[in-house]
């Protein structure tokens, strides 16, 4: 059953104070009576807030209520009567200029077609609702419908982080009723992922708050979820002390009458309001005779105006049953549109996922290849042995480089990519791309150049991390299509405004360029302007379709010239905040040969034998000592009972993941360094690691030297930072 909860909004035309101070306090018995599930008090409340707004002329309060009759019926599996208030909403709704009315109207659509089973279209509809309105209660409740569809689609990390949100909310209305339900919701995710201690502890909160509030039906909910739990774990006892209770509030007399009372209540308000409809029709046709009767002339004008009418009437009537006709028909393609509109969302979804799960299988075993390469090349293999190992090292570099594309394509249209707004220094973000690619440049006999304008304020805020995907993508193409020549990499201010600034970015070469009919498709995906380049340079043709992805998150365009045979050149320009109380700061720049890691003790967290078997190694190899542990579980306890320099935790394993046993331990260390090591896929985010208490992040499979940089400045730097 579906269960909404987001209080009136009094935003009505207000006649006088008085009526104000009385509607609000019906409204506020209201959401009394909804909570404690006492529906014919709730009813009634409503009947009299409909009676204020009718005598009062007053259409946005008149709104107001049907959307909280529509919405209570709903909540009673009552759909013919939630649908009757439902259309005379919509009705109401077309001659008003009512945001918060029109929010609320999309989050009851939504929480329609999510009782209806269409996940993807309540999502669409939540957030168009969430960008009309920014009512703290509102959005509460959007969380919490969202919270209902994510688990619906086993989407499980979503919904708990927006329960665990709505557990701490400060609603001045409905804070415990949301509490409760979020506590609910966290015990039935957490039944369902077989972790039946924290569904205990939900289950026992919920109860609690349900109880001390009279929440009726979380009372009943929360012991049934008990009685269920319990048994499992096989604690028969407080199994049956919990189905007792149950059992006592479902025979008991107040609840089999309140039902009766319920249902007569629900019906006379609906009956009522019918026949109000058809009194004030039949109060007008008798004002329509009185006057008919005043003279004769008026008689004979009346008879031949109502010869007219009913003439109008037959043909309206048959114009009528077209309409009916016409409109059932268009009802039926609707309906056939939405489904075909949901099996295409279906799709895309479905697709999305596959290619999400995919490229992210494939890092584990690729951990594997380039771990075990790595540690084979530093164990002084034979001479006749190196050279294998150095191509396999390639092999395992050019794969992981072909699933990343696949990766970020597969975000970029799955609209999961949006830019950060944090302070970095952009000279060291585009020299560190320079740095890391002087190799491919001195492997080609290519000179690779910077050409950096020092008058570019050194702190801008924006994304560092997707500016430094673009320069990579750029360079690097530049770099595979030009031999014994020069790539260049420009940098200029354009003008500076208060706090913003525009800056000038390219990068040119004098490689073998691009032709004008290519140029018109270089961008598109998997494009690289003919077959013949494709299988001479090799590449995926993904790089400059996500090159102008990435740029459209700035509101930024990339633009080509190009000649065949004289090189290319890729520009574009880009609009930055500068943050101009920022003041340089003292760094502490170590390389991983100065970090002294003999004496070091670190917990790793990783499920895969394998890849617990090479992190180990790699650790080994630098003399740092070690414990694993296999899930999360074990991690919290370890944790617990150890001191440890650094956890190393893996974000992906079976019951809670590592941000929930990241969240968990840092309930109890604040201080300990945590690293978190992921095969990243679709759905995660970097901002969610650091929100869950990671002090840093690195992707698998990671290069070694990453991989012992991250680990020095997590732990010596921190040490540094605190002595100085």
């Amino acid at each position: 059953m579906l269960y909404l909860f987001v209080p009136i909004n009094l935003c009505y035309g207000q006649k006088d104070i008085s009526s104000a101070a009385k509607v609000q306090s019906i409204f506020d018995n209201f959401t009394t009576y909804r909570h404690q599930n006492k529906v014919d008090k709730a009813l009634e409340t409503l009947d009299q807030a409909a009676e204020i707004a009718e005598n009062n002329e007053d259409a946005k309060l008149l709104l107001d209520t049907y959307h909280q009759y529509a919405r209570l019926f709903l909540e009673e599996e009552n759909r013919e009567t939630t649908m009757f208030y439902w259309d005379r909403a919509s009705i109401l709704l077309k001659g008003l200029s009512y945001s918060y009315g029109q929010a609320f109207h999309l989050y009851m659509e939504a929480a329609i077609r999510f009782d209806e089973g269409n996940n993807f279209q309540a999502l669409k509809l939540l957030e168009e609702s969430r960008k009309l309105s920014n009512n703290r209660n509102l959005s509460n409740n959007i969380l919490l419908l969202e919270a209902y569809i994510f688990t619906n689609i086993t989407n499980y990390e979503d919904a708990i982080k927006n329960l665990h949100a709505l557990i701490v909310n400060s609603d001045d209305k409905e804070r415990a009723y949301l509490a409760t339900k979020a506590n609910l919701q966290l015990a039935k995710i957490s039944t369902d992922l077989n972790d039946l201690e924290e569904g205990i502890i939900h289950s026992k909160a919920a109860l609690e708050l349900a109880e001390k509030h009279s929440f009726f039906k979380q009372i009943k909910m929360a012991n049934e979820m008990l009685s269920i739990i319990y048994e499992k774990t096989a604690s028969y006892d407080e199994s049956l002390r919990y189905k007792k209770a149950l059992g006592r509030i479902k025979d008991s007399i107040f609840n089999i009458e309140k039902a009766k009372l319920e249902a007569n209540t629900a019906e006379d308000i609906r009956f009522e309001h019918q026949m109000n409809e058809i009194n004030k029709l039949t109060a007008k046709n008798e004002e329509l005779s009185e006057s008919k009767n005043r003279s004769e002339i008026t008689a004979i004008l009346t008879s031949a105006f109502l010869t007219i009418i009913s003439l109008l009437a037959v043909s309206l009537f048959r114009n009528n049953q077209i309409k009916l006709k016409t409109n059932d028909l268009l009802y039926t393609k609707n309906k056939e549109l939405e489904l075909a509109r949901d099996s295409a969302v279906s799709a895309m979804q479905a697709k999305t996922n596959f290619l999400s799960t995919v490229t992210h299988e494939l890092r584990t075993p690729l951990y594997a290849v380039t771990g075990l390469t790595h540690l084979l090349l530093e164990e002084n293999p034979a001479e006749h042995q190196k050279d294998h190992l150095r191509s396999l090292k390639f092999s395992g570099d050019y794969l992981l480089n072909f699933i990343n594309d696949i990766l970020q394509i597969n975000k970029i249209d799955a609209e999961k990519l949006e830019p950060l707004n944090i302070e970095f220094k952009l000279h060291k973000v585009i020299a560190d791309v320079v740095d890391s690619l002087q190799q491919n440049a001195h492997e080609k006999n290519t000179t690779l150049i910077l050409d950096y304008d020092p008058q570019i304020p050194q702190h801008l805020l924006g994304d560092p991390i997707k500016i430094s995907q673009i320069f990579m993508n750029l360079v690097g193409n530049a770099l595979k299509f030009t031999s014994k020549g020069k790539v260049e990499v420009i940098a200029k201010l354009l003008n500076k405004n208060e706090d913003e600034v525009k800056l000038y970015f390219e990068v040119k070469d004098n490689g073998i360029g691009i032709s004008e009919d290519q140029q018109q498709n270089i961008f598109d995906s998997f494009e690289q302007g003919s077959v013949q380049i494709n299988r001479e340079y090799g590449g995926t043709g993904l790089g400059l379709t996500i090159v102008k992805s990435l740029l459209g998150l700035f509101n930024s365009k990339i633009h080509l010239e190009s000649e065949l045979g004289h090189g290319s050149s890729f520009f574009f320009e880009m609009d930055l905040k500068c943050d101009t109380n920022a003041i340089d700061q003292v760094t502490f720049e170590l390389s991983a040969e100065e970090f002294e890691f003999k004496g070091l003790h670190i917990l790793i967290v990783e499920d895969n034998k394998i890849n617990q078997v090479i992190t180990k190694k790699m650790l080994t190899k630098k003399e740092i000592t070690c414990d694993i542990a296999n899930n999360g579980n074990e991690a919290i306890d370890m944790a617990k009972a150890n001191d440890y320099d650094a956890i190393l935790m893996d974000i992906h394993m079976p019951g809670i993941s590592g941000e929930e046993a990241t969240r968990q331990i840092r309930r109890f260390d604040q201080d300990i360094p945590i690293i978190a090591l992921t095969a990243i896929s679709l759905d995660d985010s970097l901002e969610s690691f650091y929100e869950a208490g990671c002090n840093d992040v690195v992707t698998k499979p990671f290069k070694p030297e990453v991989f012992y940089q991250k680990i020095g400045e997590n732990i010596f730097k921190r040490r540094m930072e605190g002595t100085v």
